[in-house]
């Protein structure tokens, strides 16, 4: 049966809900806040959680969009709470909660919804990594307060940026749980309108005007006159200039309503201190896709990381971390530490070091 994460402060509701669903055969974890649900999030993904809203240390519409923002939502989570007010249901939902559940909770309620959840493919689509995972950076803190106050006002953001940036990181902080992703570069058939139905409210991304063919040029345009029907989002990155895109096929108009609203990104390389998260959060995203094992970043790999010029910006960071999970798969231990913790030049993944990837 299913693996259930059960988090609320009141241990008499915990070791209820624990009897009841683990009387229906499902494997129960119970954590009484949210530091013990980050960390049997962090463990494993659940099939489902069942989450407080209100609690001391962090309240459970906070622990939600942690979770959404560290693209950690790929479960389906429903709410709990004696004292929601209807907002504060509407608002769970937006972020992602699949369901909703008041107390006291009678039994044929639970498992009519955790029956609804299990049935809802326990995998919802979850969004990407995004600028709200790094609190602690105040580079990108204030990054994503542009983006959110410069994205209030228009539908269509261009974001300038290096070769290799993080156009994708910025794109996905505004992306709504639940909604759809639609890359532009993903596809050179004809967009129709069915498909932009299907999007409706999300995000159509293009990472780099520069290399859309002609057809996917014309698939851009066509979205643009449509975004405000279909409640859409167009948000495209470049590093080139306006001539080097006319030379690639756009004409005046078109890049003329396209830079109507830009906003500068840094280049990986200015955000040495944050790419170690960066890191350890993709690797987390590589577990829960159940690509790697769940491992963790020595201090060496750490300073390794935050020391590499990453010429190739967030692709390569993306790549190099991928590869390097994958060439530690011999190693059984959880941690990535080791005795060359010393070595500054040393893997980022002790005990191997993968020619695809190498720091000196």
């Amino acid at each position: 049966m299913a693996q259930i994460l059960v988090v609320d402060d009141e241990v008499g509701i915990r070791e209820l809900l624990s009897e009841i669903l683990s009387d229906e055969g499902h494997d129960v974890r119970l954590a009484e806040n949210a530091a013990a649900a980050r960390a049997a999030r962090d463990k494993a993904r659940p099939d489902l959680v069942l989450l407080d809203i209100w609690m001391p240390d962090t309240d459970g519409i906070t622990l939600l969009k942690e979770w959404a923002a560290a693209g950690q939502l790929n479960m389906p989570v429903v709410m709990m709470s004696g004292h929601a007010t209807i907002d504060t249901a509407v608002e769970a939902t937006r972020i992602g909660a699949l369901d909703f559940l008041e107390k006291p909770i009678g039994m044929q309620k639970l498992l009519a919804a955790v029956k609804k959840a299990l049935d809802h493919g326990g995998k919802p689509v979850a969004p990407g990594l995004s600028l709200a995972a790094f609190p602690r950076s105040g580079r990108l803190r204030d990054l994503k307060k542009r983006l959110e106050q410069v994205a209030g006002k228009s539908r269509i953001l261009m974001l300038r940026s290096p070769a290799g940036g993080i156009v994708e990181l910025a794109a996905r902080s505004l992306q709504v749980p639940g909604k759809a992703w639609l890359d532009l570069a993903e596809s050179s058939q004809p967009l129709s309108l069915d498909a932009l139905q299907a999007a409706s409210g999300g995000v159509l991304y293009c990472e780099e005007l520069g290399r859309l063919n002609r057809m996917q040029q014309k698939n851009l345009l066509f979205a643009i006159d449509r975004l405000e029907k279909y409640a859409l989002r167009l948000v495209a990155g470049t590093h080139h200039g306006n001539a080097e895109l006319a030379a690639a096929g756009w004409d005046e108009g078109s890049l003329a309503r396209l830079f109507e609203v830009w906003l500068g990104l840094p280049a990986l390389a200015e955000l040495k201190d944050e790419v170690p998260d960066l890191a350890a959060h993709l690797l987390d995203l590589l577990a829960d896709a159940e690509e790697a094992p769940l491992r963790r970043l020595s201090s060496a790999a750490q300073n390794a990381l935050r020391q590499h010029p990453w010429p190739g910006g967030y692709g390569e960071l993306k790549a190099a971390v991928r590869s390097l999970a994958l060439a530690a798969l011999g190693d059984a231990r959880p941690d990535l530490a080791g005795p060359q913790d010393d070595d500054p030049h040393a893997s980022p993944f002790p005990g191997r070091r993968p020619r695809s990837f190498s720091l000196r």
